[in-house]
């Protein structure tokens, strides 16, 4: 039996399922104290004064820090190294623990209040009063990048954050040589990745053994315990970090915050476990993703086949660099071709500093902008030259035989079926029935569009990003645990890890057990962050897997006398392949030798390209504006799946989370820098209501940069859903004349965008 490619039940469900899972806010130690930290209410302000004797004065309350109190104590949080990418400019303003001199977004955390339970850690915040000179915010990134408006890091001397160029082919012959040319602005906006679970932090330091144990919510167990190490002076293996189930992520969960650093540090200074958990609020005002503005001009040839694309991109990175920061902007210039032989592209790139949240990695990184720019321009691109949005994207197509491909910008394409996906998607969408009822709409009929939109996702990350470790042993009773430094946060890890030693050594997978997310159990590896939980965490396991099979199989050669080579595992036994008949169990296979322990690290020499193509019918009332979403269709390659049950979860999320880019969600700030969608009752999450059936299918071309031959996809889905309900918006409100409308789609912005630029009724 195999147990790749089956969608096996998800052995982490059960315990969640009847409330058995462990989050941070479940963990409570003896004699735990709790902390609430106090934020700047200012978009820029120096910080004159900050009172803390009545919040000290508090019964309950332990400890009250300022930045003062960590002056020479604790540095600014680290930032990422670059890697390889290429930088003109690069002024990374570092995100200080607690705030010193002043306070540069809304939300900044300024001070920390330590106290017996959570109420009084909040009471006692709301004691601490701070004496602000209010200074004068800079919130539009247009005039960020005008040297006469005010630096807001004066020892940067420039509100430039980073500047670069990413180009390649000749754009001034692609322009001269064009039949048409499309020039348009897109403006993607701030969006709040808001996991089901916000973050949180537990310090506890053992004296006796000299151990500080933290548990985090985080993406990245190993990285925390790395960092921590640097900014408290201590040697690694005098920490230990620990991430329990996290509810989600998205992104957040794969930086370093200050409360990372704040509880920890407490725990040292108080001997006690100190605990943190964000709220809802703190988690809308201290992280966000995408914003960014991008104008991209086309060059095409009288049939819409792209010579080249010229684009600007001005990032709004808000106030401070978190690690992951500047990548959204690097992926989202050199993944703009998507998959498209385009044979010149100038991108300009420009992330500047605002008095904002700010911005860094979301599920996507980078992808979902690009996409939406390529995406909405090849629909502008058929409109002018009066073609079939579908026909369009055929006629620029990386062509199956081109693989591998290279793109003009430097990246590598391993592997793909571009045509069969589309034929696919357009097929169970029933395109060519929907263009023709479109044709015969009567006037007074709600307005009915239907949109494409095709994408690549390359996964795995660069640099160091691209290893990842793996251990496996097998004990006398045939046991076998697997030891990764992926650190899953609803991925399904213990599942697929677990399939894929069954099919190796032929056993079934409750006999499998997978550890992860503890530094104790295993100290190496990276994370989970860029679909790369499966491709290189999966293949480290693969091999690891592997070499315990030689080795066994070795053993067995010698039990039946026959050549390591055909020696067979399968269904929990193993035998000769030629004498099928003569069998014994695994197990006592594993007992005919002690010390069945295997370590691989193995690191990705080519980043995997998924490719997919969503379709959607969206219908809008002619009175109302709303927009309903009739049908949606996505088909993707994911390379060789593993558990097709937890790719289709994987997604369900990314397209709810793309038709609320697209429909409902913007983080919205005023003149002065304040953000006025700071709840969940001005910032709208859809609902369930808000998400269609779903029709989903695969393409799968195996993948050979790994061993697994899978592609990643956890972040796949996200790409295109903004872009295919925006063109399919656009082509149902095409009767008024509108020709583009940023996302999100709601009434408001629709009638507003009619009335200012097209006719009323269609």
């Amino acid at each position: 039996m195999s147990y790749l490619g089956r969608s096996i039940k998800r052995f982490e469900d059960a315990r969640l399922v009847i409330g058995d899972g462990v989050f941070i806010d479940d963990i409570k130690l003896p004699d735990m104290l709790h902390a609430a930290v106090v934020r700047s209410v200012h978009a820029h302000a120096r910080i004159r004064s900050i009172n803390v004797v009545d919040a000290i004065e508090l019964d309950g309350v332990v400890e009250v820090l300022t930045g003062a109190d960590l002056a020479g104590k604790l540095p600014d949080l680290p930032i990422r190294p670059m890697g390889d990418r290429s930088v003109d400019e690069f002024n990374p303003p570092e995100h200080p623990v607690l705030a010193q001199d002043k306070v540069c977004y809304v939300g900044q955390p300024v001070a920390v209040v330590v106290a017996k339970n959570p109420y009084l850690a909040r009471d006692g915040a709301e004691l601490v009063t701070v004496d602000y000179e209010p200074l004068t915010p800079v919130v539009n990134p247009v005039d960020a990048a005008n040297e006469d408006v005010p630096v807001i890091h004066p020892h940067l001397g420039t509100n430039v954050a980073m500047r670069s160029v990413q180009e390649g082919g000749d754009i001034e012959k692609a322009f001269a040589q064009a039949a048409h040319i499309v020039r348009q602005r897109y403006e993607i906006p701030r969006l709040a990745p808001s996991s089901m679970e916000t973050r949180g932090v537990i310090g506890n330091y053992d004296a006796s053994g000299d151990l500080l144990t933290v548990w985090d919510s985080t993406q990245a167990p190993n990285q925390i315990k790395r960092y921590l190490a640097q900014m408290l002076g201590r040697p690694e293996e005098s920490i230990r970090v620990v991430a329990p189930d996290v509810g989600g992520s998205f992104g957040i969960k794969d930086c370093l915050f200050s409360e990372d650093v704040l509880m920890p540090f407490l725990a040292l200074r108080l001997q006690k476990p100190v605990k943190w958990v964000e709220d809802r609020q703190e988690n809308l005002i201290t992280y966000h993703g995408r914003g960014m503005s991008l104008d991209v001009e086309v060059a095409v040839d009288k049939k819409g086949v792209i010579l080249g694309i010229s684009a600007s991109i001005l990032a709004d990175i808000g106030a401070y660099f978190y690690f992951t920061t500047p990548f959204p902007l690097f992926n989202a210039a050199r993944r703009i071709t998507g998959p498209y032989d385009v044979p010149a592209v100038r991108v300009d790139l420009l992330g500047v500093i605002t008095n904002k949240t700010p911005v860094a990695a979301y599920r996507g990184t980078g992808s979902p902008e690009a996409a939406f720019c390529i995406e909405r321009t090849l629909d502008l691109i058929a409109k002018d030259l009066g073609l079939d949005p579908a026909e369009i994207r055929r006629s620029n197509y990386i062509s199956k035989d081109a693989f591998p491909y290279k793109s003009c910008t430097g990246n590598m394409y391993d592997s793909g079926d571009y045509l069969l996906a589309l034929d696919r998607a357009l097929e169970l969408v029933e395109y060519s029935a929907w263009r023709e009822k479109i044709k015969h709409r009567r006037p007074v009929d709600p307005y009915l569009g239907v949109g494409l939109a095709t994408f690549i996702k390359s996964s795995g990350a660069g640099g160091e990003h691209r290893v990842e470790s793996a251990r496996v042993r097998i004990d006398s009773s045939g046991q076998i645990d697997v030891y990764t430094g992926v650190s899953p946060h609803g991925q399904g890890t213990e599942t697929t890890f677990a399939q894929i030693a069954a099919e190796t050594l032929g056993v079934d997978p409750s006999q499998v057990r997978v550890h992860h997310s503890d530094t104790a159990i295993y100290p190496h590896g990276i994370g989970t962050s860029a679909s790369r939980g499966l491709i290189i965490g999966g293949s480290a396991v693969q091999l690891a897997l592997q070499e315990a099979r030689e080795k066994l199989a070795g053993f067995a050669s010698k039990f039946f006398s026959c050549p390591a080579a055909d020696i067979k595992f399968s269904d929990g036994e193993v035998f000769d392949l030629h004498h099928p008949d003569t069998k014994i169990p695994f197990e006592k296979l594993a007992a005919m030798e002690s010390g069945l322990d295997f370590e691989h690290e193995y690191t990705l020499p080519q980043s995997p390209v998924s490719f997919g193509a969503h379709a959607v019918v969206v219908e809008v009332n002619q009175d109302t504006l709303a927009l309903k979403i009739l049908r949606y269709v996505g088909v993707h390659d994911c390379g060789r799946i593993i558990n097709p049950m937890i790719v289709e979860g994987q997604i369900h999320g990314g397209i709810a989370q793309g038709i609320g880019q697209a429909l409902t969600e913007s983080i919205v700030y005023s003149e002065e820098g304040q953000p006025l969608t700071g709840s969940l009752m001005d910032y709208a999450l859809p609902r369930s209501t808000t998400i269609p059936d779903l029709t989903l299918d695969t393409v799968d071309t195996i993948s050979p940069t790994n061993p697994l031959g899978s592609k990643g996809i956890g972040s796949v889905s996200t790409v295109p859903s903004p872009a295919a309900i925006a063109n399919a918006v656009m082509n149902a409100i095409s009767p008024s004349g509108v020709r583009h409308i940023d996302a999100p789609y709601t009434p408001e912005r629709l009638w507003r965008a009619i009335r200012e630029h097209g006719t009323v009724n269609g």
